[in-house]
């Protein structure tokens, strides 16, 4: 699997993405500073988190504007699979992959800790390692990770069965109907505010996460 990670200023969990890649599929992906403006043949890109451009304006609002966007979007509507993992998953929604916005916490506060989620979806390239409505363990580190689309948005998402992941219980940023990870309407673009990549091994705390890329080394080998 040839796999990209793309690099902004800001970037924090670049490294941790990248590991969690070579963990799972034996090869270090390609790491890909946010300048460049056209990427190599991939089988997967990654969106990493992070504070990319320091949040200026709103988070991943400036990384959506980075030069080698304009190929990451290119390459998502021709099939590539994408991973936006919390900035990545703003940056995601602020360049039109995926519907929605992320709004600050529900209390104005930074959230870092271990949330239970449920998998609403065990049947895309991402969650094919999970059981259908099994609870997982994975951290969250945002301040920006109160998911919103208005109501009909938020039907379509339902009606379509693109929630790819469920805050249990009260969401702890106020995300809409608990939203913690949304698909594109064709299943192969992700964005989720939990950091699974930070969950691949049990001396971390757990390694729920690992199943994930577990998950698209399998769908996506050749």
């Amino acid at each position: 699997m040839k796999a990209a990670v793309i690099v902004f200023p800001g970037s924090n969990c670049d490294r941790d993405a990248a590991v969690a890649l070579q963990a799972a599929s034996g090869r270090a992906p390609a790491m890909i500073w946010h300048r460049e403006t056209t990427l190599p043949a991939l089988d997967l890109i990654v969106l990493p988190g992070g504070f990319s451009y320091g949040d200026y304006l709103r988070g991943g609002a400036m990384a959506a504007q980075s030069p080698v966007m304009r190929d990451v979007v290119a390459k998502a509507r021709a099939g590539v699979p994408v991973l936006g993992i919390c900035n990545g998953f703003q940056v995601l929604t602020e360049c039109g992959l995926l519907p929605g916005v992320l709004m600050r916490n529900r209390d104005l506060k930074f959230l870092c800790r271990d949330v239970a989620l449920s998998v609403e979806r065990s049947d895309s390239i991402f969650t094919a390692g999970y059981e259908q409505d099994e609870i997982v363990r994975i951290p969250i580190a945002h301040n920006e990770g109160n998911y919103f689309a208005d109501t009909e948005t938020l039907a379509e998402l339902e009606g379509e069965s693109r929630i790819a992941f469920r805050y249990v219980g009260a969401a702890p940023n106020g995300a809409r109907n608990n939203i913690a990870g949304v698909l594109d309407a064709s299943g192969r673009v992700l964005g989720m505010m939990p950091h699974p990549e930070r969950a691949i091994e049990e001396a971390l705390g757990g390694s729920a996460g690992a199943r994930l890329f577990e998950s698209l080394v399998t769908a996506l080998a050749c």
